[in-house]
């Protein structure tokens, strides 16, 4: 039954961390993605380079005689050069290998990109929540000041009182414009991210789901890392190295065709050579074997600091996620504005009091709306490879 539950909760945190259609387009007019793409065709080419035996080699001398020799020698000699067969076999292996990695690194960027667009989302949606409230708390703030202009003019009220109002709502405006100024900075990112086109997104937070069992999740999440493969071909990389060199410390050979013409004799025949490696590799395979165990090394912290930040992140989440919670069972009564209003009017609170109470008010509203941004971030960051 846990494993049940596990299923359907990890489903619909799937399907909520499942690429929604402004991230498809966000990857396909991304202008970094798409000139990354470009390059890394042109690296899978390069892997590709460099495989295949040496060129042949062709040699024509044509040398002129003298009095003591009679007539002329022409010689022509065709030669092709090949390493131990097996070095072939390994350095194809090392180009497929370094091609995945390139599609890896693709991968790689593609979520940094992803994850960058979805977190600027989930800031956009917030910063657009926060607007619409100081709005309306600038609403309120002129509403104030127009009545205490009024009071004054009947002589109901002090001038100490109106710039009380109006300080206020200097401080407001001032809020107000600045998270505005955020919110268009946040639209302006997610367009850049999207190459230059305008994004028309819902601002609602979406719903959020995590997993129950950690541990189970995490086993299965380590297959879509593609950091962690990345790392992992690396270390295979250095170890189809060493099978390389080791076949290059193996004798090479050189087979040909060589012919030789003077005066009325000629010559032909094959030519045969063999190459042994004394000198020139030296040192090669213990410099490859130490980056393998270094390689190895890597691949382990990587996954060592993979998972504790994982779980971190997971505990973060699952303690805004309460957090949250607690917010949504303490709602404040919808008539909290019209409460204080008459409580203004009929004199029960001073005019500092009502201000104090509306900052208490909206720094409600404010930690609530930080509470569930940082709880869709701290899950974004977390499921991150799902993107």
């Amino acid at each position: 039954m846990k494993r049940l539950l596990f299923l359907f909760i990890t489903f619909h945190a799937l399907s909520m961390y499942a690429q929604p259609s402004f991230l498809e387009q966000i990857e396909r007019n991304n202008t970094v993605l798409s000139a990354f793409r470009k390059q890394l065709d042109a690296e899978k080419i390069a892997n590709k380079t460099g495989i295949y035996p040496k060129n042949p080699e062709m040699e024509f001398h044509y040398l002129w005689g003298n009095q003591s020799v009679p007539g002329d020698r022409v010689d022509f000699s065709a030669t092709q050069t090949f390493d131990f067969p097996t070095a072939y076999y390994y350095r194809k292996k090392i180009s497929d290998t370094q091609n995945r990695q390139v599609d890896l690194k693709y991968l790689i960027e593609r979520k940094n990109i992803l994850l960058e667009a979805q977190s600027t989302y989930i800031r956009l949606i917030y910063q657009n929540a926060l607007s619409l409230k100081w709005e309306e708390r600038l609403d309120q703030a002129r509403q104030t000041v127009s009545a205490y202009q009024f009071k004054m003019d009947k002589g109901d009220a002090s001038a100490l009182d109106l710039n009380k109002a109006k300080i206020n709502l200097l401080n407001v405006q001032k809020e107000y414009d600045s998270s505005l100024a955020e919110e268009d900075f946040l639209r302006a990112e997610l367009n850049r991210l999207n190459g230059g086109i305008p994004l028309d997104l819902p601002l609602d937070f979406p719903s959020i789901w995590l997993p129950v069992d950690f541990e189970q999740w995490y086993r299965e999440q380590q297959e879509k890392n593609h950091l962690l493969q990345y790392l992992q071909q690396e270390t295979a990389l250095s170890r189809e190295n060493g099978k390389l060199q080791r076949s290059l410390n193996l004798p090479g050979f050189s087979v040909g065709y060589m012919s030789e013409k003077v005066s009325t004799e000629q010559f032909r025949g094959i030519t045969l050579g063999i190459s042994i490696p004394l000198w020139e590799n030296k040192n090669k395979a213990k410099q490859i074997k130490a980056r393998t165990l270094a390689g190895e090394e890597s691949e382990s912290d990587a996954r060592f600091r993979h998972y504790n930040e994982a779980k971190a992140l997971y505990g973060k989440a699952v303690r805004l996620q309460k957090i949250v919670d607690e917010y949504r069972r303490s709602e404040l009564p919808d008539n909290t504005s019209d409460l204080l209003k008459k409580a203004l009017n009929a004199g029960e609170i001073s005019l500092i009091d009502y201000l104090f109470e509306w900052d208490i008010y909206y720094e409600w509203i404010s930690n609530r709306l930080e509470s569930e941004r940082d709880l869709r971030l701290t899950a974004t960051e977390l499921m991150q490879w799902e993107l």
